[in-house]
This record gives C-alpha cells, structure tokens and sequence, in this order.
C-alpha cells in the first residue's frame, strides 16, 4: 500500500503580553511544501471582542476548530451574560482535539488563545493548545509555527513586561518580519493586533512584505 504523501507546512505566528495588553503577529502564507497556495491567509480568528485565535497547522482543521469555539462562546455570553473566559475557551479546545488524537485522528492544529476575561483582572491570558491536546499558558510569550525560532530570538531579545504599546507593536513588526526572512515558508503580510482590557482587539498593523522588497531594492 502506498504511503500517503506528507506536505511541509509552514508559517510564522506569536503573542506576548505586556503592561497594555496582548500583541499577536502573524505572517500571511499558506504554503503545500513548496506551493505557495495562497499569500493573504487571515491567521488571526476573532473569539469574542477580547479574544483571539491563532492558526498554525493546516488551515482547515486550524480555521474550523477556532470558529467553533467562537460559537461556544457565543453561546456562554447569551447563556451567561458576561464573555467566556480565556482559560475556558482554551480548555474547551484542548479537550476537543484531545479526544481526536485518542481516536487516532490526529488533526493539524497549534493555536495560541489570548486575550482578557470579563472582570476585574487587567492580567491578560496566554495559552497555546496543540492537535495531540496539549495545553500550556504563559506570562510572557509563544510563538508557533516553522519561522517560530527566528521569532523566537527577537522576542528573546527585545520582550519586556513594561513595554509600551508602541514598543510592542514594533517588536511583533520586528519578529514576524525577521522570520519572513529567514524562513522560506513564511511570508505575504504582516499583521499585528493589539488587545487592551478598555477596547479590546483592533489590528494596529499591516504590510505587504512584497511590496516592501521592491521599494527597498
């Protein structure tokens, strides 16, 4: 029996907190090993107006399983009254592609949820959950994805908790891009969202990478 064929994926994703909120990054390409089937993927999925979702893997099983945890947590608001939690949504995620792996029907999904809950905290969330159930929080940063280590030295580098808003926006710009260079399957735009606890997500940022290329030749 023929061995089914195996594809390379790739892309760049991260989110950090800092003292304003949550900053997520994010390159744009949907690569089939060395296809480039498309350069204007939307990897940032809104949750709920304090919360976002990721995209690292493939882009259905990534795309769909988010989109029905906005649908849960559409529900936990009209059923509730207040916005679901972080911490929940990721759980509720983490739990779903969990019982996949255990049927043996592993799913192609690294996703980062953060935001902020509906209380009192100005304390921002960070989760990442994986297709194998795998569910991890941090205080500082994540990222996801084959540009991920090239990111992962910028952020090393340049992530304080008392960053300003400006400065984290730069240093998310700073990331993705330095990845895009490095990393052959990421690419086509960057851009970066910002979550504040007052007005929750709004993208601060884009750029066309290719567009940039040229101007600078």
């Amino acid at each position: 029996m023929a061995k089914p064929l195996e594809f390379e994926h790739g892309t760049t994703t991260l989110s950090f907190v800092f003292r304003g909120g949550v900053i997520t990054a994010v390159d744009s390409r949907a690569s089939l090993g060395n296809f480039v089937g498309s350069k204007t993927v939307e990897k940032v999925l809104p949750i709920n107006s304090h919360m976002l979702g990721t995209m690292a893997g493939g882009a259905a099983d990534c795309s769909y399983w988010i989109r029905e945890v906005q649908a849960e947590a559409d529900l936990f608001h009209l059923t509730y009254g207040y916005r679901m939690s972080v911490a929940r949504a990721s759980k509720l995620l983490a739990n779903i592609l969990d019982e996949y792996h255990k049927k043996g029907l592993d799913l192609s999904v690294g996703t980062m949820i953060t935001g902020f809950d509906d209380n009192k905290s100005d304390v921002p969330s960070l989760y990442y959950v994986d297709n194998t159930g795998v569910r991890l929080s941090s205080s500082s940063f994540f990222s996801v994805g084959s540009g991920s280590t090239f990111a992962l030295g910028i952020l090393d580098q340049g992530w304080r908790e008392d960053l300003t808003s400006e400065e984290a926006i730069a240093l998310g710009i700073k990331a993705i891009r330095h990845a895009t260079f490095r990393d052959a399957y990421s690419g086509g735009y960057i851009n970066v969202f910002l979550i504040t606890k007052e007005n929750g997500w709004k993208r601060v940022y884009r750029e066309d990478l290719a567009a940039t290329m040229v101007e600078t030749r």
